[in-house]
């Protein structure tokens, strides 16, 4: 795969989809916790999300290493944001979850090129959609309205 731009353009995509690897880490962690509490008639659609955000992570790790990076692995677990203790705080988390998620793949469309980009986009609108279809509410930039708030992006941090 050939990679165009400065070393510092570079350095940055890889460093955006390293970020993104962590977050589809921490995703597919917290959508095992939704499976958990979610109530029968939802445990479809938090399925789907868990099978998107692991085929997204398995991506992320084969386009980190192509361009010679070295993977993040995931950590064995996450801190989670709040106690999940029901369905309606699974239904919040896959919510927040894809929110930041969201986040990250604004970054990462801001520093890719070509094909990557298109990729991230793609990504960025996956998380946007789910995030709607989990909060029942939408912004007009997903990933962009949110981080002017709130500051930098941070995936579920691992718990140590």
């Amino acid at each position: 795969m050939t990679t165009t731009g400065t070393p510092e353009e570079r350095d940055g995509e890889l460093s955006a989809l390293r970020a993104a690897l962590r977050a589809e880490h921490a995703a597919v962690y917290g959508y095992g916790v939704v499976g958990g509490r979610i109530v029968p008639s939802r445990r479809g659609q938090a399925r789907a999300a868990y099978d998107a955000h692991r085929a997204r992570r398995d991506e992320l790790t084969r386009t980190v290493r192509d361009l010679g990076g070295t993977p993040d692995a995931a950590a064995a677990a996450y801190a989670l944001p709040f106690p999940v203790r029901d369905s309606a705080a699974a239904v919040r988390l896959a919510a927040e979850l894809e929110e930041r998620l969201a986040g990250v793949y604004s970054d990462l469309v801001r520093a890719s090129t070509g094909e990557r980009r298109r990729s991230a986009a793609s990504a960025l609108r996956e998380a946007a959609v789910r995030s709607v279809r989990w909060s029942g509410e939408s912004v007009a930039f997903p990933g962009l309205a949110e981080r002017a708030a709130a500051g930098p992006t941070t995936s579920a941090a691992p718990r140590t």
